[in-house]
């Protein structure tokens, strides 16, 4: 995009100059006047106003005013609507004359839609003092703007945040809690608004939704008015931060496409919960008329068919649904598909991120959930899509399946997604402000986050308890005595080399996972001291966690039952799995055969069965010689009949002398044929059965009492190494290990009567009415289902019924945990974390259960850690 050339600004007038000879003077001097000094012989002269080419009187050399010198000859009419505060720049294809803000350097014109680029720095160079205009006076965002200084430098680093106010719509209330934008998008405008919602008049009314919302609807409605290069309908893309309101925002979108005729909308969401929401948030936009069906309640047949009856309203499902088949091959996609057919319905894609994964890295395979989320896209290229998500673009390898935006492809600078990932990934974070401050100036974005106003955090150091130390050390030694142990167990299966890298892969993975555990351990005290306080001080407390411990709980109730004597230790129950699994044990013998000499002679007599080597080499030998001697008479012997046979006659393998065969031994073993009278000592008796010779016997003995060692010596060295197994099995029941974490904080803190539980587990441990044992039992209740019981243990909790929440990430996506004003419970949250997820962006959707809009007060972050031990997601939260 080419820069305009900025128009010549008005020069201050010179004083006035002292008086010069009157051979140096091109005309009686005037006021206005600007002095020079010739190019040639150096004699300074005066120009007349409105000359801007000139001959010396003293050398006639012809010359020319310097730009910044020249003034326009033509009188300059001062335009209609000029705003004052902004800078006059005249369109480089239309002349019209715009206000162009302070600090913005590219904009459309809004006559001819150019799009236009100003260099600010040089702009500046031409203006003189005089004539520069003063900077608009800065406001003061009292709105949480969060100044970061650098304390090695000591300087003021800049705002990183700016409050944020529609710029161009003013229809609706203001939004209930302060919202900031990026200082990089707040340098862009959007596109001016041309969309008229037919919903205006009742959101006016209603007050429904606040500016911030009615203001996404127009632009994702102005944007879905138009198609990509390739056919397909634009998408809009709804990037606000947790708790800003896009669930509402969504409904308003359904509502608005409800009354131009699209009846027809897919909500998908990353659980079955959040249906509940999505009810709530159409009847408060006051779209009570619409239904919803969640479509893991329905069959595989066609949804609009006489026996399932959806014409319309709204298909709620979940991402593990878009994947879903049913055995008989029919697949909720195309159910899907199906049902919308060729129509421009709605498809929302709520928490768009867990999509994130179709172009893995190397070595990687597209998640069935992103392949699936690009398939409905483009087998339905009229509809109309929003991506909906806090964190769906934290890095631009997670966009790939954004291609309703088209920022690649047809008509742009990508040919594909791979091309624009490369050009991401070399320009940085950089290229990414461009590309999103790109995105809201062509109005398919927004990204507006709650202000931190009020919001307090705090990281509280956690100091270990002595047991805990004690507990801890133990630990590491018996994980060093445990490698070593594996090492000298790992020696017989040195053949075994696949087997044993697996060995050493998992038992890194389990070491990680084992102290991950005892670091949540050891700031469990101190959350739940901190629980109580914030009790006592008339708050309610919100505890975030990533793991449950569900895995090793059914896995020790599945071996000791439902009725133990205390809860369940995570940590040594990763241990026992780890050794009982993977513990490097030689293969068990199977025990030898009971069977006789004359049995092993008789099996190995009918696996070589036939003559022996030497009757074999005879016949040979006397074939050839008659095949040379008496060729001449062979034809004549050809057809009469054989009279004797070669069977008849054998020599004896000890003597060497021809012997009649019925009279020779036969050895079942080594199959040779022995005179009785050769035998040492001789046979005088009839054989019957099986004979073997001597040689044989004592060859078969001998392999009988060697095989029998050998298979004492497996025996033993697998005795040996399971007794080992069995004394570290022994080592690690008598370990002091501690309690799963969540079990252990919801005993400490009452029980669940007291705690409201929102996580993705099925059953827990609940001590007895006697204070004795522990008992298994479901989450569920008879009158509570276990699909339903998040959601109840939410209602729970915002009601004020329990006071303290316990929230894992497989619970609690989507819930709205704030001081809501509607609700019952509108203590201050404290917010307390006991495990921080691994990235960023897990953690900020974490932080945003308990800090939404509409809240009567911003809660308190606790970020419980021990310095002595943290762990990796800690330090990246702190860094």
């Amino acid at each position: 995009m080419g820069q305009p050339s900025l128009p010549t600004p008005p020069i201050a007038p010179s004083p006035t100059p002292p008086p010069l000879p009157q051979s140096a003077q091109l005309g009686a001097f005037p006021a206005a006047g600007c002095q020079v000094r010739c190019a040639g012989c150096k004699v300074v002269l005066t120009v007349l106003p409105g000359l801007t080419e000139f001959v010396c009187p003293t050398c006639r050399l012809p010359q020319m005013l310097p730009p910044e010198l020249m003034r326009s000859t033509q009188a300059q009419v001062p335009a209609q609507g000029v705003d004052p505060t902004k800078i006059q720049l005249p369109c480089a294809n239309c002349k019209a004359i715009l206000n162009v803000p302070h600090g913005l350097t590219r904009f459309n014109c809004p006559q001819c839609y150019i799009s236009l680029a100003v260099d600010l720095s040089k702009f500046g160079q031409l203006l003189p003092p005089s004539a520069r205009l003063p900077p608009p006076p800065e406001e003061v965002n009292e709105v949480a703007i969060d100044v970061e200084r650098e304390e090695d430098e000591g300087g003021l680093a800049g705002e990183t945040f700016m409050d944020y106010r529609p710029s161009k719509l003013s229809i609706g209330p203001p939004h209930p809690d302060p919202v900031v934008e990026t200082s990089s998008l707040s340098a862009v405008q959007p596109p001016e608004p041309t969309y008229d919602l037919q919903i205006k008049d009742d959101l006016e009314s209603s007050k429904a939704l606040s500016c911030l919302q009615i203001e996404t609807l127009v632009y994702a409605c102005q944007r879905h008015l138009q198609h990509l290069p390739d056919g397909a309908r634009a998408g809009f893309f709804l990037g606000d931060g947790a708790g800003v309101g896009k669930g509402r925002t969504i409904a308003g979108l359904i509502w608005e496409n409800w009354h131009h005729g699209r009846r027809k909308a897919l909500w998908i969401s990353v659980g079955s919960d959040l249906k509940f929401d999505a009810r709530r948030d159409l009847d408060d936009v006051g779209a009570t008329c619409i239904e919803v069906h969640a479509l893991n309640k329905l069959p595989y047949s066609k949804l609009d068919s006489k026996s399932v009856g959806i014409m319309e309203g709204v298909v709620f499902l979940t991402y593990s649904s878009l994947i879903a088949s049913s055995e008989k091959g029919r697949s909720r996609l195309q159910q899907l598909v199906q049902w919308c057919g060729q129509s421009d319905a709605l498809i929302v894609f709520d928490e768009c991120h867990k999509a994130k994964n179709l172009v893995p890295e190397a070595g990687g395979q597209p998640t069935k959930t992103g392949e699936a989320v690009l398939d409905i896209q483009a087998r339905l290229p009229e509809a109309r899509v929003i991506y909906c998500s806090a964190t769906g673009a934290s890095e631009p390898r997670n966009m790939g399946y954004m291609v309703r935006l088209g920022l690649w492809g047809a008509g742009t600078s990508f040919a594909d997604f791979r091309q624009f990932l490369g050009a991401m990934e070399k320009g940085g974070v950089g290229a990414l402000e461009l590309v999103a401050m790109d995105m809201k100036a062509r109005g398919m974005y927004v990204c507006r986050t709650l202000s931190y106003q009020g919001v307090e955090f705090e990281v509280v150091d956690v100091p270990l308890e002595a047991k805990m130390m004690d507990m801890y050390g133990r630990a590491a030694e018996f994980w060093a005595e445990l490698r070593v142990e594996l090492l000298s167990a790992s020696t017989f299966l040195a053949n075994e080399k696949p087997n044993s890298s697996q060995i050493w892969r998992l038992y890194w993975a389990s070491h990680q996972r084992f102290f991950r555990h005892m670091c949540m351990s050891a700031k469990v005290p101190a959350v739940v001291r901190l629980s109580q306080q914030a009790l006592l001080d008339n708050k309610c407390v919100v505890i975030g966690l990533q793991s449950t411990g569900e895995a090793r709980t059914e896995e020790a109730v599945a071996k000791y039952g439902l009725e133990l004597d205390d809860f369940i230790s995570g940590p040594r129950e990763l241990l026992f799995k780890f050794v009982e699994e993977n513990y490097p044990l030689p293969d068990k013998p199977e025990p030898l055969p009971e069977e006789s000499v004359i049995e092993l002679q008789r099996k190995r007599h009918s696996a070589t069965p036939g003559v022996s080597f030497a009757g074999r080499a005879r016949k040979v030998a006397k074939f050839e010689v008659e095949s040379e001697e008496e060729s001449e008479w062979e034809s004549e012997t050809d057809t009469e009949p054989e009279t004797e046979s070669d069977d008849e006659f054998q020599i004896c393998n000890i003597c060497n002398s021809e012997g009649e065969r019925k009279k020779l031994l036969l050895c079942s073993c080594c199959s040779q044929l022995i005179h009785p009278a050769c035998v040492v000592p001789p046979v005088v008796e009839e054989v019957s059965g099986d004979w073997s010779c001597h040689s044989c016997k004592e060859k078969t003995e001998e392999y009988l009492r060697t095989r029998q060692a050998y298979y004492e010596e497996l025996l033993k060295r697998y005795e040996g190494a399971l007794e080992r197994k069995l004394k570290i099995l022994e080592i690690i029941r008598s370990l002091d290990l501690p309690n799963n974490p969540l079990d252990d904080i919801v005993d400490q803190l009452g029980g669940p009567d007291k705690v409201a539980e929102i996580t993705g587990r099925r059953g827990m441990l609940v001590r007895a009415s006697g204070g004795k044992g522990v008992t298994y039992q479901a989450r569920n209740t008879k009158d509570v289902t276990m699909e339903m019981v998040n959601m109840h243990e939410k209602q729970q909790f915002m009601s004020g019924k329990k006071l303290v929440a316990i929230i894992s990430e497989a619970g609690s996506a989507g819930v709205s945990l704030q001081a809501d004003r509607r609700a019952v419970n509108q203590k201050r949250r404290v917010h307390l974390t006991l495990e921080l997820p691994w990235s960023a962006d897990r953690a900020i959707q974490q932080f945003g259960r308990t800090h939404r809009s509409n809240q009567t007060s911003a809660p308190e972050y606790r970020l419980s850690m021990n310095f002595q031990f943290v762990y990796r997601p800690s330090l990246q939260l702190l860094q």
